[in-house]
C-alpha cells in the first residue's frame, strides 16, 4: 500500500512540475525549450486550421452569398480546397492530412526560432534584437521552404519578414 502511496505522490509531483512550464525533460534546455515551443505551437495550428475549415463549411452551408463577406488576401482563399471529397472519408482524410501541414508549419516555426533565440543567447551571452532579426530571418525562411513551389524570391522575402517582425517585437517588449 505505501508503493502506491509513493508513485500517486510521484505522479502528483510530476503534474505539479507542468506549472513551471517545461512539459518535457530531454536532458538540456535547448532541446526542452524547442520541443515544447513545437508541441504547443502545433496544437494552435492544427485549432486554427480546423476552427477556419469550420467557417467557411458553415458559410457554405448556410447558403450565404460569399459575395457579401470580405475577401481574404492572398493567393490562397481556402487552405483546404480539396476538401470536398468523393465522400466523407476521403472528405476527412484530406482535412487531417492538410491539418498536420499546417500544424507542422507552425510547430516549426515555433521550435526553430525558440531554439535559435536560446543558442543566440547563450552564444553571445545576451537577448537583444540582433539575436531576434537572425532567429526570424533563419526561421521565416525555413517557413518559406515548407510552402508549395517556393521561388528564391519568396525564401528571401519570407526571411526579410520574419527577421523584421521578430526585430519589431523585441524593440517593443521594452517599450509596451
Amino acid at each position: 500500500m505505501s508503493n502506491v502511496t509513493s508513485e500517486a505522490r510521484t505522479l502528483m509531483d510530476e503534474l505539479r512540475s507542468f506549472d513551471k512550464g517545461w512539459f518535457f525533460d530531454l536532458g538540456h534546455p535547448l532541446l526542452n525549450r524547442v520541443a515544447e515551443s513545437f508541441v504547443k505551437a502545433a496544437g494552435i495550428g492544427a485549432l486554427q486550421a480546423v476552427s477556419r475549415e469550420a467557417y467557411f463549411t458553415a458559410v457554405e452551408g448556410a447558403g450565404v452569398d460569399s459575395g457579401t463577406l470580405p475577401e481574404l488576401p492572398g493567393p490562397k482563399k481556402r487552405r483546404f480546397p480539396d476538401l470536398r471529397g468523393e465522400n466523407c472519408k476521403k472528405s476527412l482524410e484530406i482535412m487531417v492530412k492538410n491539418t498536420g501541414k499546417e500544424s507542422f508549419q507552425w510547430g516549426l516555426v515555433a521550435g526553430v526560432y525558440s531554439g535559435l533565440t536560446y543558442g543566440l543567447k547563450e552564444a553571445r551571452g545576451t537577448h537583444d534584437w540582433k539575436n531576434s532579426a537572425v532567429a526570424g530571418a533563419i526561421t521565416g525562411a525555413a517557413l518559406a521552404l515548407t510552402l508549395e513551389d517556393t521561388s528564391h524570391e519568396q525564401v528571401v522575402q519570407c526571411a526579410i519578414t520574419g527577421a523584421a517582425i521578430s526585430s519589431a517585437a523585441n524593440l517593443l517588449s521594452g517599450i509596451l
